[in-house]
C-alpha cells in the first residue's frame, strides 16, 4: 500500500555543515489517509524515501587530493534509499544524514 508524501518546508534556524561527501536532507511528512481515503495510525506509515536537501558538504578528497563536488546541491528534491541515512534530531527538527551515495535521484 503506497501512502502519499507530502511537502514539509525546510526551517531556517538550524545549521547544519555535513563533512566530506555527506548531505543533510529533511524527509517528507508522510500523510495520514491513502489515496484510497483510508486513516492510518501512526504506526502503519511508512515513512517516505523523498526529502529536500538541506546542506552538503565540500566532496569526496580524491587520491591526488583534490575534492570531486557533489552532483546535489541544497534545495534539491531527492529519493534516496531507506537503509542508508541516519536520523538526527535537534530540538523538534527531525534530519538524515547520509552519504551522496544514498541518493538514487533527484527530482526535477
Amino acid at each position: 500500500m503506497a501512502v502519499a508524501a507530502k511537502k514539509k518546508k525546510a526551517k531556517k534556524g538550524t545549521k547544519l555543515q555535513p563533512l566530506g561527501e555527506r548531505i543533510v536532507v529533511e524527509r517528507e511528512e508522510s500523510l495520514e489517509k491513502t489515496a484510497g481515503g483510508i486513516f492510518l495510525p501512526g504506526g502503519a506509515q511508512d515513512k517516505p524515501s523523498r526529502g529536500t536537501v538541506i546542506s552538503v558538504g565540500e566532496g569526496r578528497i580524491l587520491k591526488d587530493g583534490s575534492r570531486s563536488p557533489l552532483q546535489v546541491k541544497p534545495g534539491d528534491q531527492v529519493i534516496f534509499t531507506s537503509y542508508g541515512p541516519d536520523e538526527i534530531k535537534i530540538g523538534d527538527d527531525e534530519y538524515l544524514l547520509m552519504r551522496e551515495d544514498d541518493v538514487l535521484a533527484i527530482i526535477e
